[in-house]
């Protein structure tokens, strides 16, 4: 998630919501464009203490724990999130954002905390193993363990959610276990990269838009392939898998101003075309990562609170009542 510096805001002045700039002045003040050509340690410290000043904290009756999901070569860090004194009537696992190099357990960690207090919903995050350290398919594994130990652990029908690299990973393991006898019953995918057409719409038009620039997702792609990666691979691109039948409702949220909005686009249209149910809204003026903008741009707040009303609907069956006009 690189910055985009203020010299280039030409383009986008008119088209962005303008309380905007101010997030994305302050996300480049922490996370400034040139921290791409630094070494992966320093990215990921600079990168945490960003989260750090973002971090809006828990509501009231949020709790949190952490734990460890074995699995033959290794742990799975993980926090599960749950309202005191209140059932829940679902569970989601949830897949943090951060190019597959950056992130964990913290970074989203107010995320998952207000979509637990949101829906009443129980929230599994994953803090799965990074790029370069751990090459493809290493994150992919640690998120179907998660989604495994879920499985074990738990009655409550379960909804997977990811945002921009977990939402890869979401699609993906959706993709994988479609056909388990408790597959998902929903999935929300906000900004996801789904390893779509680098010639398509929102590639070109937004190739250079703020926070996320072409030349960032090449870098993200290239530093967690392993050598001879497959393009085709679905569980790398789960939008190079050939066939798209048998996937619960689906919610994909998007930003207009996103090199990647045009994977929303397309996943939808394969998921209907394979006649599955699925939605993708485009929110209009507003860039990836626009989730920490949501304490003080109003068009962001509204965009995540859909987010969790969609999340609590796929929670509770009701996907059939998902509108892309809500």
């Amino acid at each position: 998630m690189a910055g985009e510096p203020a010299a280039r805001r030409g383009k986008y002045g008119d088209r962005l919501d303008p309380g905007l700039w101010d997030y994305i002045d302050s996300v480049n003040s922490w996370y400034p464009p040139e921290i791409m050509a630094a070494p992966i340690a320093e990215q990921r410290a600079v990168y945490d203490k960003m989260c750090v000043a973002f971090h809006q904290g828990h509501r009231e009756g949020v709790t949190a724990s952490d734990g460890l999901v074995a699995t033959a070569s290794h742990a799975v860090p993980v926090r599960r999130y749950r309202m005191a004194n209140k059932a829940a009537a679902a569970i989601v696992v949830y897949y943090h954002g951060g190019g597959f190099v950056l992130g964990g357990l913290d970074s989203h960690d107010d995320i998952c905390a207000e979509i637990c207090a949101g829906t009443g919903f129980e929230v599994v995050s994953a803090d799965y193993r990074l790029a370069p350290e751990h090459l493809h398919p290493a994150s992919f594994d640690d998120a179907f363990a998660v989604f495994e130990w879920v499985v074990a652990t738990s009655t409550l029908p379960i909804v997977l959610c990811g945002e921009s690299a977990g939402g890869n990973l979401a699609a993906a393991v959706v993709q994988a276990t479609r056909h388990h006898a408790r597959r998902a019953v929903g999935q929300m995918l906000i900004y996801p990269g789904l390893g779509g057409d680098e010639t398509g719409r929102s590639y070109v038009e937004h190739a250079k838009a703020p926070l996320l620039t072409l030349a960032d997702i090449d870098f993200y792609r290239r530093v967690r392939s392993a050598p001879g990666q497959s393009p085709d691979d679905p569980t790398f691109s789960p939008l190079k898998d050939r066939d798209f039948s048998g996937l619960p409702p689906t919610v994909i949220i998007t930003a207009e101003c996103d090199p990647l909005s045009s994977d929303g686009e397309t996943y939808r249209d394969k998921i209907l075309a394979a006649d599955g149910q699925a939605v993708w809204r485009e929110e209009p003026r507003l860039v990836h990562s626009f989730l920490r903008a949501r304490p003080t741009v109003p068009r962001a707040a509204a965009a995540f609170a859909r987010i969790i009303d969609d999340i609590a609907r796929l929670g509770a069956g009701d996907g059939a009542l998902i509108s892309p006009t809500r």
